[in-house]
């Protein structure tokens, strides 16, 4: 039964007297000027029944905090259940001591319905019997209201009749009314505090020793929490449930309130709060991750588990939220401690029961679960639940993670702790209140054995956490064998922490769009002026058209049967004569004169518009001048006019060849990497003024400004499109990028929240986001933001279908990526859904590795430093922006002259699909290779770089790696750098293939072609099957001038099964060094197969000069003639068809293409001397002798 005896906390009295309208009220002591009362009203009650009919007499006890406030009246219950009370009681809320906002918090109010049985003869006393329990959660007083109303059901006790309510009713219940004078809380304390909910909900995978069987114990878990002044809040869990496994906790389940001896079962769930649960890869946690799933299945069905359900709450006011932030700014990891106590049996009389003794009970099993509680700093984050390991308590260890020195069950006295029958939080503001005890008391009180009390104690708990140094007398444990049973078992908690408000707030998107509105405002287009030269010239086009017209008709009129009866045998006398009298008519009618003033506005629009002519002439020469010119103009806009008033009679123009805007996006990208940038701007543009609302044209724009740094217009590129389309996720993201190179801090940080408001699962927009804050120095927002990343990249993985990984190892999945890299090589713009130009490169033998080494889960699970090392990680590896380059180039070189000196090469185990994906773990070191010089000195130049990866490394690509291959494709290479560095740094990540393959070509880009070289042998080393090594190391030669190194990389490309990511420039440049050694059968072939993939006029310009010297005129011609269509502005094209023109003996059109060849510049002097050698040997093509 709940405890109803009085103690000294409160000043409240079981009630001896009865206030004027005859209701029991309790006995207090006045009122404190800063006390509150809280009333408790209970109006009626519904659907009663007793045990002695159905129309029992019933009165109602309310209890609070161990309290009881007071019985109502003894009210008889109408025959349809309901009874009138109108009973109120009340206690007081003072700041001074007694009840406290915690207490309001975590302890509800009980309302115990009792029968009053009827006397029997020689009964002196009444008997009466408990029906049920009703429990009223005090909770909306703390946010900010006065009163309010419920209705709260009404529990039955065991045995009662309440237990089969009455037909057609569900339960019975009860109307109450809370109210208070005045809010409880300001509403600074409203708008500044905050309220801590913390529920524990099972300890699984207990030790084997933790049997059901054998002496009672008391399974206790506690943590403390940061308040005001020097002491804490004690939240602890008592009385945990140890169950036998077999099934899985049921979800959802009810929370239960951290109160013992609650008379109704129903009465200890807390009303509208349940258990959920969740995907165990959405937790907080330590065992968050998919290697972890078949653990945790196993041990929350099958093994033994220890279940509490509890939820234990605790208000912090604005100065205790203020030292709750900077407490885990602090201290990262909270210790959550466990432990086990048993219940000795004491005799009292007769009987003999269970109960806590009040000496000091052994402490046993006593572990600590490190709670990473740095998330809760995350902005908008209130709620974190997850697992973590429970590890043996060790003072040395406890305090290297948490800063903390003292135990809070072993050095504040867990004997005290288990008698304290208040609830599940120790409040410091609890402060004991007794009439006889002085205030002004200077001994502080001491329990029989001489120790401190465990309030005395809690003071240099605190101040220990900030200090380095250990207290004196302290007796650190070095060794706890009871505890390791933990570690053993793989033990862990399940614990959920929320908070009423985040305690950083978050940007709402709504914001965001707001603010991304104002730095880019739409621009509304341009309207059209209805005046202008064109405009002027169009109307003159206009009244030509319309005076030929009136001429026509009544030239018909006059002459229309005379014209009929001849037919077209008009000599020109008849004609002159028909037009001297059409002049006479026209004149004579006025006509000619109107057909003038028709045409003198239009005239004088040209004049105004096209001339800008509006002031007189200072000269009549310069007049005479003026209207010769406008007379010629004029002549020529009205044949202009005519012709198109008469198209039957001109020949239609000549049909052109429209470029696709993918065409131009390759002969874009070919100027490019032929460092012709104002031809590739030219490109860029045309795609832009045929279509300025594609964004996708502008991006690849401002990517192409990136590459030649030109950053503002980059910028103005990437705003634009994000003006066409406010949610695009990678114009955001572009923008925010040129903001951070752009030193625009603040503006930076909203392109790239809005981007992760936007798309929550995008792993890039959280990854840069990460970048950002790194720069500003934020550590917390950087780890939560790389967290984030690296949890939807994880969840990514999950969702793709396994059928699609298996058959990438087929021939059948092989020849699918062949002939979908076949279907168009032109879409290597950044923005389309083909454009995977990714470096990539797979294992198939080390990810079998790698899932072997998932299924032993023993160091995993055991290794504390294995399990914490991922919440250190980001952390710790931030890096500032001097050290970056430092630290990729002080790798490779070590990493290189450490290979140089080993005895053996590194062994290689590689897959049939080498760009399928990165492997993270593809270089296998066998230990006989490294003598054990070279493997200290390895170890040593690893040391700082790479942190020891956990146990499991998972063979999909990296955050990191996934933000570089976005980052390459736009070009911007100065922010590749520190991301480069952070995927050597990551544990999932490290030196692979394509981490070597994105460095070597960053160098690249820069012509430091001795760092490529560097690069490229280590993925060499790493991946010798991969093309896109040989086809980077080709391109290296081809640019440092070694063609015959170059033509060996680039063959040994073109022979993989599985083809590098950019054929187009391998097979140009393999042409074209096939051309130079005269092997022209072989860049016939090569150009042909660039032409089937991705047709351009270089393609087509090598298979005319390779069928050229092949002899072949009539396929050169035909080649030559498509690549002029593609692009007539190349000068070598012009070249190549003149001789092909001078060998056929077409002397005109060999002279139109030397003129061309001419006007265009052509640079290949050899070429021009050659053009010039079958100009004589033919005798003509050449005009000018």
């Amino acid at each position: 039964m709940y405890m109803r005896r009085q103690v000294d906390l409160f000043s409240l009295q079981i009630p001896a007297k009865e206030d004027q309208r005859g209701y029991p009220v309790a006995d207090m002591e006045p009122v404190t000027q800063t006390g509150k009362l809280v009333h408790i009203t209970v109006t009626d009650g519904y659907d009663l029944k007793g045990f002695k009919g159905d129309s029992p007499v019933t009165f109602i006890r309310a209890e609070f905090n161990q309290v009881v406030l007071g019985d109502s009246s003894k009210i008889m219950v109408s025959p349809e259940g309901t009874a009138k009370y109108n009973f109120t009681s009340s206690f007081e809320y003072s700041l001074e001591g007694g009840v406290t906002l915690d207490d309001i918090a975590h302890k509800p109010a009980f309302l115990t319905v009792t029968e009053v049985l009827p006397k029997e003869k020689k009964q002196k006393e009444e008997k009466t019997s408990i029906l049920g329990q009703a429990v009223v959660d005090l909770l909306p007083l703390l946010e900010g209201e006065s009163s309010f109303e419920i209705s709260v059901p009404l529990h039955p006790v065991q045995g009662s009749p309440l237990e089969t309510p009455r037909p057609g009713v569900k339960q019975c219940s009860l109307d109450v009314k809370v109210s208070v004078a005045e809010p409880l809380l300001t509403s600074a304390q409203v708008l500044g505090g905050n309220l801590l909910k913390v529920t524990l909900e099972a300890a699984y995978s207990v030790p084997e020793s933790f049997i059901p069987a054998g002496p009672q114990q008391n399974y206790m878990v506690g943590m403390q929490v940061p308040s005001v002044g020097e002491k804490d809040y004690t939240i602890l869990f008592k009385n945990g449930n140890l169950k036998v496994g077999g099934e899985k906790e049921p979800v959802p389940r009810p929370k239960k309130w951290p109160i013992a001896n609650i008379l109704a079962l129903g009465a200890n769930n807390i009303p509208d709060e349940f258990i959920v649960g969740g995907p165990y890869e959405e937790e907080e946690g330590e065992l968050n991750h998919p290697e972890d799933r078949e653990f945790r299945n196993q041990a929350e069905c099958m093994k033994k588990r220890i279940v509490w359900d509890l939820e234990s709450r605790c208000y912090l006011d604005p100065s205790a939220v203020v030292s709750f932030q900077k407490r885990i700014a602090d201290c990262r990891f909270w210790p959550v401690e466990i432990t086990r106590v048993p219940l000795v049996a004491v005799p009292k009389g007769k009987a003999a029961k269970i109960e806590k003794t009040e000496e000091e009970t052994p402490l046993s099993f006593h572990g600590v679960a490190y709670v990473n509680m740095v998330p809760l700093l995350y902005p908008g984050v209130k709620r974190i639940r997850g697992a973590f390991h429970v590890y043996p308590y060790i003072d040395s260890a406890v305090f290297e993670k948490t800063k903390c020195l003292l135990s809070l069950f072993r050095d504040t006295g867990h004997h005290n702790m288990i008698h304290n029958n208040k609830g599940g939080i120790n409040s410091p503001l609890s402060k004991t209140v007794a009439k006889n005890v002085k205030e002004d008391k200077t001994v502080k009180e001491k329990d029989i054995d001489g120790k401190p009390r465990p309030t005395d104690m809690q003071a240099p708990s605190i101040r220990s956490q900030s200090s380095d140094t250990p207290l004196e007398g302290e007796a650190p444990v070095t060794h706890n064998p009871e505890g390791q049973q933990y570690l053993e078992a793989g033990t862990y908690i399940v614990l959920e922490i929320e908070l009423d408000k985040a305690l950083v707030p978050k940007r709402m998107p709504e914001e965001l769009a707001e603010r991304v509105k104002e730095m880019i405002p739409p621009r509304p287009p341009l309207t059209r002026r209805r005046g202008g030269a064109q405009k002027a010239v169009s109307d003159y086009h206009l009244q030509i058209k319309n005076i030929s017209k009136a001429i026509l008709d009544e030239y018909h009129r006059m002459f229309g049967k005379q014209v009929a009866k001849l037919e077209h045998d008009i000599d020109s006398e008849t004609l002159e004569e028909q037009k001297c009298q059409l002049n006479y008519e026209l004149n004579c009618s006025g006509k000619y004169f109107a057909f003038k003033e028709q045409l003198k506005h239009a005239v004088v629009k040209i004049v105004r518009e096209k001339y800008l002519r509006t002031a007189s002439f200072e000269s009549q020469e310069e007049l005479q001048t003026f209207i010769s010119e406008l007379y010629v103009f004029l002549v020529d806009q009205m044949h202009v006019a005519l012709n198109q008033a008469m198209p039957d009679d001109i020949q239609g123009p000549i049909p052109t060849i429209q470029s696709t805007s993918e065409q131009l996006r390759l002969f874009a990208f070919e100027a490019e990497v032929n460092e012709n940038y104002g031809m590739a701007s030219v490109y860029y543009e045309e795609r832009l003024v045929r279509e300025p609302h594609n964004l996708e044209h502008w991006l690849d724009y401002g990517a192409f400004c990136l590459l030649i740094e030109d950053n503002i217009k980059a910028q103005e590129c990437f705003r634009k499109a994000l003006s066409l389309n406010e949610s695009h996720i990678n114009s955001l993201l572009l923008c925010g990028v040129l903001a951070v190179l752009l030193e625009n801090y603040e503006q930076a940080e909203i392109f790239f929240e809005d981007a992760t408001c936007l798309e929550p699962t995008n792993v890039i927009a959280w990854t840069l986001l990460g970048l950002y804050y790194e720069i500003q120095n934020n550590d917390i927002r950087m780890e939560m933001a790389f967290h984030e990343a690296f949890k939807q990249l994880q969840a990514r993985a999950l969702q793709t279908p396994a059928t699609k990984q298996k058959s990438t190892g087929t021939v059948s999945g092989i020849m699918e990526n062949v002939e979908e890299k076949g279907k168009m090589e032109s879409s290597v713009g950044p923005w389309g859904t083909g454009n995977n130009t990714n470096n990539e490169s797979s294992s198939t033998a080390v990810k079998a590795e790698a899932s072997a080494g998932r299924s032993g889960d023993g160091g995993r699970r055991f290794s504390p430093a294995s399990s914490m090392e991922r919440s250190f990680f980001f952390h710790q590896y931030s890096l500032g922006p001097a050290a970056t380059l430092s630290v990729l180039d002080a790798f490779v070189e070590e990493s290189s002259k450490l290979q140089s000196e080993s005895r053996e090469p590194i062994t290689i185990k590689q897959s049939l699909d080498p760009i399928i994906g990165p492997n993270t773990s593809n270089m296998v070191l066998k230990d006989s290779t490294l003598n054990k010089k070279e493997a200290s000195k390895c170890q040593d130049s690893l040391a700082f770089l790479h942190p020891p990866p956990s146990s499991v490394s998972p063979a999909h690509a990296t955050i990191f790696m996934e933000t570089i291959r976005f980052l390459m494709k736009v070009n911007a290479v100065q922010y590749v750098h520190r991301v480069l560095a952070h995927e050597l740094l990551c544990p999932q990540g490290g030196p692979s293939c394509e981490y070597y393959l994105v460095l070597a070509q960053t160098h690249l880009l820069k012509k430091d072609f001795a760092k490529t070289e560097e690069c490229l042998q280590q993925a060499e080393h790493m991946d010798y099957l991969n093309p896109n090594v040989w086809g980077l190391k080709g391109h290296l030669y081809f640019l440092s001038g070694n063609h015959a190194e170059a033509k060996a990389c680039y063959e040994r490309t073109v022979s993989f099964v599985v083809d590098a990511t950019e054929m187009h420039f391998i097979f140009l440049r393999l042409g074209l060094i096939y051309l130079e050694e005269k092997e022209y059968e072989k860049a016939k072939k090569t150009y042909m197969q660039a032409c089937k993939r991705s047709p351009s006029c270089l393609t087509w310009l090598g298979v005319g000069i390779a069928c050229y010297r092949l002899e072949e005129l009539t396929e050169a011609e035909d080649a030559l003639s498509e690549a002029n269509a593609l692009n007539n502005y190349n000068a070598e094209v012009w070249a190549y068809l003149a001789l092909v023109c001078l060998k056929a003996g077409r002397q005109l059109e060999a002279e139109q293409a030397y003129k061309y060849t001419l006007k265009l510049k052509l640079r290949d002097e050899i070429l021009l001397a050659e053009i010039h050698t079958v100009q004589e040997m033919v005798g003509f093509g050449n005009p000018s002798f």
